[in-house]
């Protein structure tokens, strides 16, 4: 997300660190790089000359902050402006004093309305609610029998009437339907077209003054660039829309749509979808964004995706185990599954604060592809062989080898790996290693072991992949 917008604003900030001062040659060039950034990012040309042009305001027209460099301040002033442009603070989901809070999702063909559909079922059972879905895509071959699959999957009821043509008598009976059967939200999935007609928008409009929505959301493929921003002006003036869900910002190097929907249409974008998941999909912190953006991390996120994703019972159990120096490679395969829940190595590593902009492309995939190696490996292994690889002998490795489809010069490495690892947790541990108390000179012995990483591993990414650190 945001990648080739995140490294060309990185090397932007670094060259007008080196600047002594801010004077107005060297923001009108650094501003003149981050505009052609922009544009290469697919925002709107209206959008990137109104963001420019303020940033050049403010930079210009206040003083420096004593505590903060110039090339620190500048920053700042992008990322306050940036998260203006995003929407300025996060907007939550409509609720209705009185059960349900109708949700109408609309946009083109193939955006994602089935699938966010689900995906918004889910967030919301999260929060204690009792949703269900509504079938009135009645013109897209399978599209009801898409949504009807996707509920059992999640086991969320869908309402959708069998023979009927007219998505107006479905949306009538389906809030009767919610009402008899006390869901929370009713979240309606409606047709889409590969191209914006009126024939589309006057349906459109006829189900919305029949269910009088407290929420029309539009849903946006993050992939179209500068085609959304038309797009999402045509559907907010037929029918008002109340927020945007962004799909597939995980597969959007750019970002230009979702950097510019909020500031034409003026209203925010309240979701994002991040992945094929069905549980990957969460509120648009605009703050949250932009440093992601200005490659600065998203701790938050990560924070809170860890909660939801990590079994508590078992990061205590491991800490006990590393404390005690009784970690295994059965814990390691564990706690390997256990980070796997929270994302992709890529999306871990760009919500770290100066880790995910350092790492290339081709090391990241390298670290992906080693967690499936070590993965494999540790499950051909027997219990014995997990709990002690003291006992891996030549013949177990060519066993292990053949079960795993990997070498024993993989298996090598992995077992030299674990051992380099017990030996760097026995010299930092009853040092406070757990209990964040580590002395000046331990924490940075431990800095200086974790950019250069272990054996096999690229540096800067620490340890074995999956270790939390």
């Amino acid at each position: 997300m945001f990648e080739n917008l995140t490294n060309k604003l990185q090397d932007i900030f670094r060259q007008i660190k080196g600047e002594g001062r801010i004077s107005e040659n060297n923001i009108t060039d650094a501003l003149r790089e981050v505009k052609k950034a922009l544009l290469e990012a697919d925002v709107s040309l209206a959008v990137v000359k109104n963001f420019t042009n303020k940033v050049k305001e403010k930079a210009l027209g206040q003083d420096v902050l004593k505590s903060l460099s110039p090339g620190q301040q500048f920053i700042k002033i992008v990322n306050d402006e940036l998260i203006f442009l995003l929407g300025g603070e996060t907007t939550y989901i409509a609720t209705s004093s009185s059960a349900p809070t109708i949700i109408m999702l609309c946009g083109l063909h193939g955006s994602g309305k089935t699938t966010t559909s689900a995906k918004l079922s889910i967030f919301l059972r999260k929060q204690g609610k009792r949703p269900g879905m509504v079938a009135l895509d009645v013109y897209r071959p399978a599209a009801i029998k898409q949504l009807q699959i996707l509920g059992k999957q999640i086991n969320i009821p869908v309402f959708t009437i069998e023979g009927e043509n007219n998505p107006v008598i479905i949306a009538q009976n389906a809030v009767a339907w919610s009402k008899e059967n006390g869901y929370d939200y009713l979240i309606f999935d409606t047709a889409g077209r590969l191209h914006i007609d009126e024939e589309l928008m006057k349906e459109l409009v006829n189900i919305k003054q029949t269910l009088n929505p407290h929420e029309i959301l539009l849903v946006v493929d993050a992939m179209i660039g500068q085609d959304a921003v038309k797009m999402a002006s045509s559907f907010h003036e037929h029918l008002g829309i109340n927020g945007i869900v962004m799909t597939k910002m995980d597969g959007d190097a750019r970002g230009g749509a979702a950097l510019s929907t909020k500031s034409v249409t003026g209203q925010p974008i309240k979701f994002i979808g991040l992945g094929e998941k069905l549980e990957a999909f969460e509120y648009f912190h605009p703050e949250r964004i932009a440093s992601r953006i200005l490659g600065m991390g998203d701790i938050l996120t990560l924070i809170e995706k860890a909660h939801e994703s990590v079994e508590l019972e078992k990061v205590k159990e491991m800490e006990q185990k590393l404390r005690k120096m009784e970690f295994t490679l059965e814990d390691f395969a564990e706690q390997i599954k256990q980070v796997k829940k929270i994302g992709s190595l890529d999306q871990i590593l760009g919500m770290i604060p100066g880790l995910g902009n350092k790492l290339s492309s081709d090391q990241i995939s390298m670290g992906e592809d080693q967690i499936k190696v070590v993965a494999a490996i540790i499950s051909s292994m027997t219990k014995a062989e997990r709990r002690n690889p003291a006992i891996i002998n030549s013949s177990r490795k060519n066993r292990i080898a053949k079960g795993s489809a990997t070498s024993v010069q993989e298996i090598n490495l992995l077992l030299k790996q674990f051992e380099q690892m017990k030996k760097m947790l026995k010299m930092f541990s009853g040092e406070g290693m757990f209990d964040g108390q580590l002395s000046k000179k331990k924490r940075k012995a431990m800095q200086s072991l974790l950019s250069k990483g272990i054996d096999g591993m690229p540096p800067g990414m620490g340890g074995m992949p999956g270790m939390p650190f």
